[in-house]
């Protein structure tokens, strides 16, 4: 049975965290026409059908706003750490054209395959989730800019232990987040049982940039260590200059007692 398309449009979502599996994937099965390839589910629907990988992004093609809406109502309570605002990103596509082809955000293609949809949807999936890590990175660094502009102009971090202590815990959780779901950025498992497919995935996640956006997350999260270093100098100085007062103090009150 073809696919029957609403619209032109694909809509790709971040989400959550992940789904909670095999829950989501018991859920589907029960009610849409759905297909288990790899980390993603094909699900068909009422207007052209969605892909939802494990890694919290369900990815649209063809779909109305109320079929939308309607399956993200019903998967909600399969999401982890769900988010009010999800990471988005949109496209257009055609079919039945002379090449296969992506320019100006529209994905171009020889005929109706779902699978080369699943192979660039891959690629769509990977690049809003990209965009995720780099939002957390970002406003990761944001709240702690102070802290580099306060040893310059000071040379120590106007903070207490506890509040380094904390900072520390955000940056590293941040950090920590990234890299434990970095191999999400890599060539999907998928290709392996069908290289045929990869050619049109690297098509896609070449015009997203996503090398070059892994590259920059790269330099943001090295930011992100040196501002941790940063912050375990200064506790580190701060313990150590208590410690030094604490040993002052203890000679001085020998001294004393001695001459009395």
């Amino acid at each position: 049975m073809m696919t029957q398309f609403a619209t032109t449009l694909i809509e790709s979502l971040a989400i959550g965290r992940s789904f909670v599996l095999p829950d989501l994937e018991q859920f589907v099965n029960d009610n849409y026409r759905c297909i288990r390839l790899h980390d993603a589910m094909q699900l068909e629907l009422d207007s052209g059908e969605a892909f939802l990988f494990d890694y919290g992004v369900v990815v649209f093609w063809g779909v109305t706003e109320n079929t939308k809406q309607s399956l993200l109502t019903k998967i909600q309570t399969f999401v982890l750490d769900s988010k009010v605002i999800p990471d988005f990103e949109q496209y257009a596509f055609d079919s039945h054209t002379d090449t296969i082809k992506m320019h100006a955000d529209k994905i171009s293609f020889a005929n109706e395959d779902s699978m080369e949809r699943l192979a660039v949807s891959h690629a769509l999936a990977q690049s809003v989730k990209l965009a995720e890590f780099e939002r957390l990175a970002q406003e990761v660094i944001q709240a702690h800019a102070h802290i580099p502009v306060s040893l310059a102009k000071t040379g120590k971090v106007a903070m207490s232990r506890k509040a380094i202590a904390k900072s520390r815990g955000v940056l590293f959780g941040a950090r920590g987040d990234i890299l434990l779901n970095y191999s999400l950025l890599d060539t999907p498992e998928f290709f392996w049982d069908y290289p045929e497919l990869e050619p049109l995935y690297t098509m896609v996640s070449r015009y997203l940039d996503v090398v070059a956006r892994i590259n920059v997350l790269n330099k943001k999260l090295e930011s992100i260590h040196e501002l941790l270093d940063m912050l375990a100098n200064e506790q580190n100085h701060k313990h150590s200059s208590t410690l030094e007062w604490i040993i002052i103090i203890l000679i001085a009150l020998e001294i004393v007692l001695f001459l009395h």
